[in-house]
């Protein structure tokens, strides 16, 4: 077939935006992929257009498109139905929406898409609250990155696609995190409470088993055409039961605690972990015991009771508890 430029034109925009749609029509009707030449062919239009184009479905409209071996598809969450909801559901999702919103501390683009399509179905009052939403919103810090990132993390884990990411380990007590290329099924995206992060959770096929990955840490991700079976229901709730927060990938660990009199109370009135189990003490104290994953966030929450809890147990815990307040004290004294 001959090569030939079919940009020109006094319609070339509306024209071009009409083919655009024309490809992704393409791209969806073949699940596992085709050739740009075959859709140069398909169209009348040139390779190089083709290609072209293909870049432009992902670049300019945000149509998630993927290639391998020659072969180039779109994954299938680029088309979702409209969703309809009553005035009491779009109540519980402007809900559910502020408390990102009041978390977020960065500036996500499609958050206030969906705020903005939200306010569309609310009456006047909760409309005006929305708009006060997108003020705070809008003034929170840009980062390109981190929103490619999700973007793509969440097309791979919609359509059960493999990830290749490049990751950079946490520092921990002193010691440089390693950095790494994993390879990874997405099985759930997770906002944690504690640190206002996003993490991805998923099967690593490098260390064969479920790892936690905070998304702020990924500097690259690739979406693969390789496609994986979920995992047995239940089984990441399951793991995540037992997180204190959002590591789930950690030895379980039994923690003991006593919270004195004048936090007992207060303590006992929320349930902080679904293990947890509590005596209260003749003296007015509390014991408090659960079993969680791993010690790292769990220390957090310990210390920010101060001298109004004692660590029983794990020994490991109790001195790191230690250790910690002791070098306060020294830089309080220096």
């Amino acid at each position: 077939m001959a090569e030939f430029d079919d940009e020109g034109g006094s319609s070339a925009k509306r024209d071009r935006g009409a083919r655009l749609l024309r490809v992704a029509s393409l791209l969806n009707a073949h699940p596992q992929g085709i050739r740009a030449e075959d859709i140069a062919q398909r169209l009348g239009i040139s390779r190089r257009t083709a290609y072209r184009d293909l870049v432009a479905l992902e670049g300019e409209l945000g149509m998630p498109t993927w290639s391998d071996e020659g072969r180039w598809g779109i994954l299938e969450s680029s088309f979702l139905p409209p969703l309809k909801l009553t005035t009491s559901e779009a109540m519980a999702v402007f809900l559910a929406t502020r408390l990102m919103v009041r978390y977020a501390d960065k500036y996500d683009p499609d958050l206030a898409s969906a705020f903005e399509k939200l306010a569309e179905g609310l009456p006047a009052p909760l409309t005006e609250h929305v708009a006060r939403s997108l003020d705070v919103l809008q003034r929170a810090r840009r980062d390109t990155k981190f929103v490619e990132h999700v973007h793509a993390l969440t097309r791979a884990w919609a359509d059960r696609r493999i990830v290749e990411i490049d990751y950079a380990g946490a520092r921990y007590e002193g010691r440089a995190g390693v950095s790494r290329r994993a390879t990874v099924r997405p099985y759930l995206i997770e906002p944690s409470t504690q640190t206002h992060a996003l993490y991805l959770i998923g099967f690593d096929e490098g260390k064969a088993g479920l790892r936690t990955f905070k998304i702020e840490r990924i500097r690259a991700v690739t979406v693969t055409p390789r496609r994986f079976e979920p995992p047995e229901p239940g089984t990441v709730e399951s793991m995540l039961r037992e997180a204190w927060d959002i590591i789930a990938d950690q030895p379980s660990v039994t923690v003991e605690l006593r919270f004195a009199a004048a936090v007992a109370g207060r303590v006992a009135e929320t349930i902080w972990h679904p293990s947890q189990h509590l005596e209260p003490q003749p003296d007015g104290s509390l014991l408090w015991r659960a079993t969680v994953s791993g010690t790292i966030e769990v220390r957090l929450w310990v210390l920010s009771w101060g001298d109004d809890v004692e660590v029983l147990a794990p020994e490991a815990l109790r001195d790191d508890v230690r250790a910690t307040y002791r070098r306060a004290l020294k830089r309080g004294e220096a």
